[in-house]
């Protein structure tokens, strides 16, 4: 908005007007990309989920109109005095007619591009060193002994435990539904009392029926330290997948679990049968999303594969943090025994959108500059130059603000929030600097492959590129 221009309404409505013609498709597509992404999230059937999902996508949605209309509106009126008030101490950076040689970004850029392969290998192959520690997550649900000890919370449930014993403020319910006085049902009562008293992880069980003789519900005490943790976990799995098939085998009665720790396994089983089902669902669309608007195959599965890689390597670091303990003092974190059940699947939804995000700025600037010059290493370094500020800072200031909130006393709030920052910073690093050069390297005119019979899907404009002749790619419509 700073530079001079001959249009009649100043600097400040023309370069709002140009910014608006060359910049909302990017928006409007990067904003997609995180709707696509938290959709996901929407088809696991627990209303937490839902809840958070939709409050996302509205989030998102209501971002991304204020800036396609609200934000130019604004520039529009305030013109040239948004520059009136200057922060101290920080110059003025330079705009894109600086000599591009000069640039940090532009030569870290070609020294990555000089040894590809290297380069290719020795970032992927920290990321997947990183992501290893992840087949080893224990999912479930924190309990009350991570509290801090200075929250009520924590302090009456201890005084509970002190004076009435281990698990009487969350017994494991069993509801029987049949006719409580026949023999068979008695006696497999009987059976599954006999069961419970013979396992160490449950105290002395109790019988109340209604008054009609169709219901029952036999409460066991939890002798595992509390509902949530580990060992009131297995013992409530073997209650329902041991003991009572075994008491009940053959007896005309419908038998279900409930309780405090019943729930906690059902959400952690939930989230675990979905996990795979979000992902080839997020994974799907994200490709079809970028197949029409970078007009090729290659740069969607490239884009996917270095953001499962980015996520895959938060996913390991956090497990290798919290629960295994390497490292957590450094940060203050307690080690515990489970990540949080919901975690993988609002990080991966939160994560894969906003690291497409960054993909689909930077990728139609490459693509932008490619099809203008023909040069594929000179459109990569250009493509990292011109997004180097916008997506550092954008990743510095999110870094910021989940590192502040990670180092609360709340473990999920914690354990969420320091592998979203985590994650950022390697998208932002990593992803950006070494495996987009690299790879993008390595395949050349290749990036913009696109088959033959995919030559007549709709085209997605999200820019306005000049007016310079595409590219074709031999076989591929690379427009």
């Amino acid at each position: 908005m700073r530079g001079k221009c001959p249009h009649p309404e100043g600097d400040g409505v023309y370069a709002v007007s140009v910014t608006g013609r060359t910049a909302s498709g990017a928006v409007l597509f990067s904003g997609m990309t995180v709707v696509l992404a938290v959709l996901g999230v929407l088809i696991v059937p627990d209303r937490v989920f839902f809840s958070v999902g939709l409050g996302m996508i509205t989030v998102v949605t209501v971002a991304v109109m204020a800036s396609l209309t609200l934000l130019p509106a604004v520039l529009s009126l305030v013109g040239d005095r948004v520059y009136r008030f200057k922060v101290p101490l920080v110059h003025r950076r330079r705009g894109p007619s600086a000599d591009p040689q000069k640039g940090f970004w532009y030569r870290a850029t070609y020294a990555i591009m000089r040894r590809p392969v290297i380069s290719l290998i020795l970032g992927a192959g920290l990321l997947i060193a990183a992501t290893v520690p992840f087949f080893d997550i224990n999912t479930g649900t924190s309990g009350v002994s991570e509290l801090p000890d200075h929250f009520r919370a924590k302090q009456g449930f201890e005084v509970l435990q002190e004076e009435f014993g281990f698990g009487l403020n969350a017994p494991a319910e069993v509801v029987i539904d049949g006719d409580i006085d026949s023999d068979l049902v008695q006696e497999a009562i009987g059976r599954l009392a006999a069961s419970l008293q013979s396992d160490p992880g449950f105290g002395p069980s109790t019988v109340t029926r209604n008054q009609s003789g169709d219901l029952a519900l036999l409460a066991a005490p939890l002798s595992g330290g509390g509902p949530s943790t580990e060992e009131s976990i297995r013992s409530v799995r073997r209650l329902r997948d041991v003991y009572i098939p075994r008491a009940f085998s053959g007896v005309p009665a419908n038998v279900v679990v409930t309780g405090t720790t019943a729930k906690d396994i059902d959400f952690i089983d939930l989230g675990r049968q979905y996990l795979p089902i979000v992902l080839t669902l997020v994974l799907t669309l994200s490709f079809i999303l970028l197949t029409l608007v970078f007009r090729s195959i290659v740069m969607p599965v490239k884009a996917i594969i270095m953001n499962l890689l980015s996520v895959g390597a938060a996913y390991g670091i956090l497990v290798l943090v919290w629960q295994k303990g390497v490292g957590n003092e450094i940060f203050g974190f307690p080690q515990v025994e489970v990540i949080q059940a919901w975690l993988p699947i609002m990080m991966f939804a939160i994560l894969f959108g906003l690291s497409m995000d960054y993909q689909v700025f930077l990728i139609s600037r490459i693509r932008e500059r490619y099809l203008q010059t023909g040069d594929n290493d000179e459109a990569v370094a250009y493509g990292l130059r011109s997004t180097a500020g916008l997506i550092t800072g954008a990743a510095l200031i999110m870094v910021a603000i989940f590192s502040g909130f990670a180092a609360g006393d709340l473990v999920p709030t914690s354990q969420f929030m320091f592998g979203m920052a985590v994650a950022i910073l390697i998208d932002a690093t990593i992803v950006r600097s070494v495996l987009v050069p690299s790879t993008m390297k390595l395949l050349g005119d290749r990036n913009w492959y696109l088959p033959g019979f995919l030559a007549r899907l709709p085209r997605l404009q999200i820019d306005e590129a000049g007016p310079a002749p595409e590219p074709v790619v031999e076989g591929a419509d690379a427009s």
